[in-house]
């Protein structure tokens, strides 16, 4: 997908989450909303009335789009590929009101895959993870997405993501790429 602006009128009723504060809202078919961001599955849009919304993936019908489809670059399920494929999908997750992805931005703190005992080819994924701000109402909203991208992995069993507010998230944890992208550097 791409950063680019681009009006259109929904062809159906679809839901929404409001940014930043993270609540759920529809928005009625026929409505206009301009594209802000489409990076990563989902899209960042601007209502008629100037509230900034996302909407998922999944409903990228409702903008005239494709429904976008995860593809992994290793299929083996063992610890070392299923971590790899993680930190791969969690680069498709973006902040939907900055055009980097979670890793690049240095949300990210910690991975940690874990064979299940007695169970062949099945992994326990742990996840650290931090916010630009404490208390975003988007927090929720990327865990979700991470969880979701995650357990469709192959030899995936159980997600668990913890947010953690210490070290608190600061511009110097973002990648260099992604401090020069943002102008920062």
């Amino acid at each position: 997908m791409s950063n680019t602006r681009e009006t259109i009128s929904l062809t159906r009723d679809v839901n929404v989450v409001m940014i930043p504060d993270g609540n759920h809202s529809v928005l009625s078919q026929g409505k206009e909303v301009t594209i802000h961001q489409a990076l990563g599955s989902n899209y960042t849009v601007i209502t008629e009335h100037g509230h900034m919304v996302r909407i998922a993936g999944v409903d990228a019908d409702a903008l005239g789009k494709d429904v976008h489809q995860l593809h992994t670059l290793v299929s083996e399920t063992d610890a070392k590929a299923v971590e790899q494929n993680c930190w791969e999908v969690m680069k498709t997750v973006y902040d939907p009101e900055i055009p980097v992805n979670i890793v690049d931005l240095g949300l990210i703190y910690h991975c940690n895959v874990t064979p299940v005992a007695n169970e062949d080819k099945l992994n326990d994924v742990h996840i650290m993870m931090t916010l630009t701000a404490p208390g975003c109402g988007m927090g929720p909203v990327l865990q979700g997405d991470i969880e979701k991208s995650i357990k469709a992995l192959a030899g995936v069993n159980c997600v668990n993501i913890e947010l953690v507010l210490d070290p608190p998230w600061s511009r110097e944890m973002m990648t260099e790429a992604a401090q020069v992208q943002l102008g920062l550097f």
